[in-house]
């Protein structure tokens, strides 16, 4: 996980991860928010509407969510997993082995204190 400021234009937090092996490998991204503020209510200035992109090695954007319910995966994903505020972006893929970079933007313009979060399925 990683935690930082997210800003405008190319202001963003990143992620990497790397899928090792000769097998795919299912994996859950979140990028979060308000929902930190349940973590430390001291927290200030969250992110109020995260926005997740997925890249794969070659920089192309292989998938994307703003609303983690609006999600393709949204159905399959782990109870544990899913996000307490609907406006923070969860992604569920399998991967081939290789480098990914997870985006974590802020929809309409909103900025403020974010987090990214890769999770191993089995």
């Amino acid at each position: 996980a990683t935690r930082g400021f997210v800003g405008l234009g190319n202001d963003v937090l990143i992620g990497g991860l790397i899928i090792v092996g000769d097998s795919d490998q299912t994996v859950t991204i979140r990028a979060r928010g308000p929902s930190l503020i349940e973590a430390d209510p001291n927290l200030q200035n969250l992110l109020s509407d995260p926005f997740l992109q997925l890249f794969n090695g070659a920089g192309e954007l292989i998938d994307s969510n703003d609303n983690w319910r609006e999600h393709s995966s949204a159905e399959s994903l782990r109870g544990d997993l899913s996000p307490t505020n609907d406006t923070e972006a969860v992604i569920t893929r399998t991967l081939a082995p290789g480098a990914y970079t997870a985006i974590v933007r802020g929809n309409s313009d909103s900025t403020g204190i974010g987090i990214v979060e890769v999770f191993e399925i089995d």
